[in-house]
């Protein structure tokens, strides 16, 4: 079946246990943006528990932009203070060095659009991850997809309520185990057991 997919930045586990699982696979490009939704943000583990790392946009004076129009606000650094968390984060987790310079050209590049940043993201943790990854974009918005695997849904990070079997987390002995984060949690504890662990996953 094709997957129907948004383009997400650094997507949750739920995102990538889906595109690990799909036959084929289709990124979403022709629909308005929304607040609030993993479009423009991600949440890692922080050494205080959930912690969600937001990408400031410019907003327009439009009330309905299309997702791929959206750019970056670029006013204040953002980059340099997500890769300082996510150093906080994971500086001490099993493979934070190991993909570290392999993550890193996230936060120096600077790009214009949204949508380039969430496919450089993507592509980045495939190839950490040693996964095929090959996929199609949309060129009209479909409201119901019949012919796909529509999980579109999972953009919407507070409403994905997706359980995934425990790993281990660096700060779980205080806070417990946490589903769900963004791929880069699964990727930092887990390194080259995540592929197997994502395709393992019941969905």
């Amino acid at each position: 079946m094709n997957l129907l997919l948004h383009p997400s930045y650094f997507p949750s586990i739920s995102q990538f246990v889906a595109m690990a699982q799909a036959d084929k696979i289709t990124f979403e490009m022709e629909d308005n943006f929304q607040k609030q939704t993993n479009r423009n943000r991600m949440y890692i583990y922080s050494p205080n528990g959930i912690q969600l790392l937001n990408i400031p946009i410019k907003h327009s004076r439009e009330t309905h932009q299309k997702t791929k129009d959206i750019r970056l606000e670029t006013a204040f650094d953002w980059q340099k203070q997500h890769f300082k968390s996510l150093e906080a984060a994971y500086r001490s987790s099993p493979f934070f060095e190991f993909f570290e310079d392999a993550i890193q050209p996230i936060f120096e590049k600077k790009h214009t659009f949204l949508m380039d940043l969430n496919f450089q993201t993507i592509e980045i943790v495939a190839k950490c991850l040693r996964m095929e990854l090959s996929y199609q974009k949309t060129e009209e918005y479909f409201h119901e997809a019949p012919l796909f695997l529509d999980h579109r849904a999972l953009i919407n990070g507070k409403k994905d309520t997706t359980q995934l079997t425990p790993y281990t987390q660096v700060f779980e002995e205080k806070q417990g185990f946490i589903s769900n984060l963004s791929i880069l949690d699964l990727l930092f504890n887990e390194g080259r057991f995540a592929l197997d662990y994502l395709k393992k996953q019941k969905f």
